[in-house]
C-alpha cells in the first residue's frame, strides 16, 4: 500500500511534526511488524525536518546495549553502551534527553562530527520497561525547541502504544 504523507514545507518545523502524527498513526495500525513501522517513521521524520540524521536504537538484552535499528541519515554508530551517551541516558533514565550542544555533554559518542545538538526519546514496551530510543542529531546548536519535543513525544506515545502487538522477525 502506497501512503502519501502530507507534508508542507512551508509551515514552520513543528507545525509539520504535529501534522504528521495522524498520517503516522494510521501507519502503525495498519501494520504488525516492528522494524517497518520504525523505518516508515524515521523517513517520514526525516522528510518532514532539515535534522541531519534520525533513527532507532534498540535494547538488546543479550548483550546489555543498543543496537542501531531503521534510520535516515549518514553512517551511524551499530552498537552504544550503557553510561556512555545521550542515547544510553535516556534508556537508563527512561526520559527524555535534550542536548542543545552535544560538546558539552559528558560521555557524548560522536557518531558523525556534523551532530551539534541531540533529542533522544525513550520508547518503552507493553511492560513498561525502556525497549528502543528515538535518536534525533542536528548540525545546528540548540536546534530543538520545545513545541518540536512535545511532538516528537506525542508520536513516541503513539508507537508505545501498538508496541507489544508488534512483530519482529520477518
Amino acid at each position: 500500500m502506497s501512503h502519501q504523507l502530507p507534508i508542507d514545507m512551508s509551515l514552520p518545523r513543528e507545525e509539520r511534526l504535529n501534522s504528521l502524527r495522524e498520517p503516522l498513526r494510521a501507519l502503525l495500525d495498519a501494520e504488525t511488524l516492528g522494524w517497518s513501522n520504525l523505518a516508515n517513521m524515521a523517513s517520514a521524520l526525516y522528510a518532514a525536518t532539515s535534522w541531519h540524521w534520525i533513527g532507532f536504537y534498540l535494547v538488546d538484552e543479550h548483550h546489555d546495549n543498543l543496537v542501531l535499528g531503521p534510520f535516515q541519515g549518514p553512517v551511524a554508530c551499530t552498537r552504544l553502551f550503557k553510561g556512555k551517551g545521550v542515547c544510553a541516558a535516556a534508556w537508563q533514565t527512561a526520559q527524555t534527553q535534550v542536548v542543545p550542544d552535544v560538546h558539552a555533554f559528558p560521555g557524548h559518542v560522536a557518531c558523525s562530527s556534523l551532530s551539534l545538538s541531540e533529542v533522544v526519546i525513550p520508547i518503552r514496551n507493553g511492560a513498561g520497561r525502556v525497549a528502543a530510543v528515538l535518536d534525533i542529531d542536528s548540525s545546528a546548536l540548540n536546534d530543538f525547541g520545545p513545541g518540536e519535543v512535545r511532538a516528537l513525544e506525542a508520536m513516541i506515545e503513539d508507537v508505545e502504544r501498538v508496541w507489544p502487538s508488534w512483530t519482529w522477525g520477518a
